[in-house]
């Protein structure tokens, strides 16, 4: 088979690497790629939000599927460009990908079929959101309704901070994204990320996960896209695994089938699990997470690429699947500054020496006269794996000792409490 994977980033060095561990893959080509990728893909410049275009390389390649890694093309349609030219896609159409591209759609579909969230108000003037947060306790959650690249959350215990953030997001800080804000009570407890693959029919799970949203340990500092991330998460017994598949998945697949959604590909569930063991789903996501894939694909023991193709095809339940009683830990190496300006163009060191257990995924990278360099806030993701957290979390930090660039920075306390989960507000 020859596949295309869309995306660039370590998320796409992820799957890219997991697909070509197929036996059925013949050919593996990403676009664009990054230069991690290009170690085991065929890469091409271009624009994957451009459909007109992805159909033509899809065609001109003989390409039998296609999987997409971010949301950005999904949101702009690409997957139904690709269909109507008769290419299997991974991934959803424009339709199901609403439950990410639009916070406030979101909230609406959880709202009309039962599915447990947090109270909320839709806002688009400030003196609506005004009524609406003085009419709340602290902390204060403040949404952006579009896409913000993991920066249109904003969480805080001072009523004229949330206001703030709610002007500047209004003001136009995040262009359209900030334009419709959603302002939600408050939730207390523990998070959880579950990742559904389904075609529409049937559903499978991959390993729950944890990711570490704040840049700094203790989590601290300003929300990113991501600065690590651990699988399983052993608090998420199998009785509360029941409950999240009663409550969330099953009740999530039957409002698209009601909503006349043909969804196939992933659905990313956030979860918050309250002390009294409540549990409401915090937001949607449309494919897998990042930094979430880089811990969950090593961990997957089945063919990714036969599982990718038979949801493509409609056919899931025809896929083996099975997952590793292993543990891994992902931390994400970032440039000084982010998620804020940062510099690029540093070079990096101690990329490419192999460890048992470890594996390297880039993201934020490029080629300079031969030498990768940093391109990128999240510059590479450092995964261990091992048969405990421990382990995996050891192998994980003996390498992110060993690779250095300029300003490199990444979290010391990524997985360091599985047991004992931090509680945190949503």
């Amino acid at each position: 088979m020859k596949v295309l994977v869309l995306g660039g980033g370590g998320r796409e060095h992820a799957i890219a690497w997991a697909l070509a561990k197929s036996p059925l893959c013949d050919e593996l080509h990403v676009l664009p790629g990054n230069p991690g990728i290009a170690g085991i893909a065929t890469c091409h410049e271009g624009n994957p939000c451009d459909g007109k275009s992805v159909v033509k390389l899809a065609e001109d390649l003989s390409i039998s599927l296609v999987v997409v890694g971010p949301e950005a093309p999904l949101v702009s349609g690409v997957s139904d460009e690709l269909r109507r030219a008769g290419i299997p896609v991974f991934g959803p159409g424009k339709a199901g990908a609403m439950l990410e591209a639009s916070k406030a759609y979101s909230k609406e579909f959880m709202a009309r079929h039962g599915i447990p969230t947090a109270p909320f108000k839709i806002c688009r003037s400030m003196d609506k959101a005004r009524e609406t947060l003085e009419g709340r306790k602290p902390p204060y959650i403040v949404k952006a309704d579009g896409l913000a690249a993991g920066k249109g959350v904003f969480i805080s215990d001072d009523l004229s901070q949330a206001l703030d953030s709610c002007k500047e997001l209004l003001d136009g800080s995040l262009g359209e994204a900030g334009k419709t804000l959603v302002v939600e009570n408050g939730l207390t407890g523990r998070e959880v990320s579950v990742m559904i693959i389904t075609d529409g029919e049937t559903w499978r799970l991959l390993h729950t996960s944890q990711d570490h949203k704040r840049a700094f340990d203790g989590d601290r500092g300003p929300n990113t896209g991501g600065m690590g991330a651990y699988a399983p998460v052993p608090w998420v017994d199998p009785e509360m695994t029941k409950k999240i598949e009663q409550e969330i998945v099953e009740k999530t697949l039957s409002g698209l089938k009601k909503d006349g959604i043909d969804y196939r590909g992933v659905i990313y569930a956030g979860l918050m699990v309250s002390p009294e063991g409540r549990i409401d789903l915090l937001e949607y996501n449309v494919r897998l997470g990042d930094p979430e894939t880089q811990a969950l694909l090593p961990l997957f023991d089945g063919d990714w690429l036969e599982a990718c193709l038979r949801c493509a095809q409609g056919k899931l339940s025809e896929a083996k699947w099975s997952l590793k009683d292993l543990c891994s830990v992902n931390l994400v190496i970032a440039s000084e500054g982010y998620p804020g300006s940062y510099e690029k163009g540093y070079p990096i060191e101690g990329l490419n020496d192999e460890e048992e257990g470890v594996t390297v995924f880039q993201a934020g990278t490029a080629l300079k006269n031969g030498k990768t360099v940093t391109a990128g806030g999240r510059v590479l993701s450092v995964v261990g794996t091992g048969d405990t957290h421990d382990e995996a979390r050891k192998r994980a930090y003996g390498k992110a000792e060993k690779i250095k660039f300029q300003g490199a920075f990444y979290r010391k306390d990524i997985a360091a409490n599985t047991e004992r989960p931090r509680e945190e507000d949503r």
